[in-house]
């Protein structure tokens, strides 16, 4: 009985933030109402308020979402075998891109930056930058793993090279969110030109 409850739950709490979502595309963040996200999600108002505080509380559970499913992805590519620095660092860093679109819309990826810059100490902005940290760590975790396999010289910093690695996927990503216009593809070229320099240098057997 406990676990159907807990699946209710966890159903009831998707709906929710898929409602949230479809709303936050069609309207924009601003202009969403809690009202009508409970209505799309077919629960009342007082038990959406049981599952969320407020609007900002549902983006940043989605943003949570989002980045908990590419840190799974990420996992298992750096679990597989990899011949070379530069793929391995494309394949991972398109899974972060080709999945940041899936929940959240340009928009909304702009307006959870900017509470997490506005309101540096908000519960929402120590939560988005916890999030940071992991996908930070996990491509240091990448340039570990390859370098236990032999794939990155011995003698490379695994954390500074990872950190630096992720800065700029990040600052390219904030980037990519601000132009319209740009797509993933096209951020996904330009990281992987941006990148292949310092791979080459890692590489085991670079002069």
């Amino acid at each position: 009985m406990t676990g159907l409850r807990a699946q209710k739950k966890a159903d009831k709490n998707r709906r929710i933030l898929e409602a949230a979502t479809t709303l936050f595309r069609k309207v924009g963040y601003d202009s969403a109402r809690i009202e009508d996200i409970a209505e799309m999600a077919g629960v009342s108002v007082g038990t959406f308020y049981n599952y969320f505080k407020n609007k900002g509380d549902m983006l940043m559970a989605t943003v949570s979402m989002e980045v908990e499913e590419v840190l799974a992805a990420g996992d298992a590519i750096i679990a597989r075998d990899h011949e070379g620095v530069a793929p391995a660092l494309s394949e991972l860093i398109a899974e972060y891109y080709d999945h940041s679109l899936t929940y959240l819309s340009k928009e909304m990826w702009r307006t959870a930056m900017s509470l997490s810059i506005a309101q540096p100490e908000t519960p929402f902005s120590k939560r988005y930058t916890a999030l940071d940290h992991r996908l930070s760590k996990q491509v240091c975790d990448l340039i570990r793993a390859l370098q236990k396999r032999g794939v990155v010289r011995g003698e490379v910093d695994c954390d500074a090279v990872g950190e630096l690695l992720f800065n700029n996927v990040n600052m390219m990503f904030i980037e990519f969110v601000k132009d319209e216009n740009m797509d993933v593809d096209g951020l996904k070229e330009a990281v992987s030109k941006q990148n292949a320099p310092l791979a080459s240098m890692m590489s085991r057997g670079a002069d």
